[in-house]
């Protein structure tokens, strides 16, 4: 081998490697970035886009106002819930003002069936007691409309009237009242199979 032969070889190879590294770097291993597209928007449609938010913006402060009309008519309503520190408590409450209606309208209410509490939403929830008593229908119709007219927000859920034995004609009632409260006084049911 002579000198001229090995530098042909060389050559070849060093001229091939450099092909294949061009190859391999413009080719395979290119920088594609993401081609420059015009924007779809044109101008109208931008100035479409404005008059759309001032539309928006100009609707806010009526929005506002409804806001803060909603807001004072829900404080004036949670004015009429019942006010306690525990459920009991409110129960008692709830209790006391019927009994208070009832013997304001000549009732003899001593029974408590039962009273119950369960939650409506993530805000609220409705304690409730059931009473039973005995009285003419006229005094039933007045307890009615008196638990009505009293200032916390009471109201009959379930009533079941029977007829009476006696000769005054009275009827055997079973009431049931209930009322709203803040859902903290309603203790969390645990889920599981006690819960059927």
């Amino acid at each position: 081998m002579t000198t001229g032969t090995i530098d042909r070889k060389t050559l070849f190879i060093l001229l091939g490697s450099v092909a294949a590294i061009l190859i391999l770097r413009f080719g395979v291993f290119a920088d594609r970035g993401a081609p420059v597209v015009e924007s779809v928007d044109s101008i109208p449609v931008a100035e479409q886009r404005l008059a759309h938010l001032r539309e928006v913006a100009a609707t806010l402060p009526a929005r506002q106002s409804l806001l803060q009309a909603a807001q004072a008519e829900l404080g004036t309503r949670e004015k009429t819930m019942l006010k306690a520190d525990t459920m009991q408590q409110a129960q008692a409450q709830l209790l006391d003002l019927v009994q208070l209606v009832a013997r304001a309208n000549g009732i003899d209410m001593r029974g408590v069936e039962r009273q119950d509490a369960r939650a409506i939403d993530a805000d609220y929830g409705e304690i409730s007691v059931e009473v039973t008593f005995g009285c003419g229908i006229e005094q039933l119709v007045n307890l009615l409309a008196a638990l009505g007219d009293q200032p916390q927000l009471v109201a009959s859920e379930e009533i079941r009237v029977n007829h009476g034995n006696d000769k005054k004609k009275n009827v055997q009632v079973r009431l049931m009242v209930a009322a709203p409260v803040a859902r903290k006084l309603i203790p969390e049911q645990k889920k599981g199979l006690a819960t059927f």
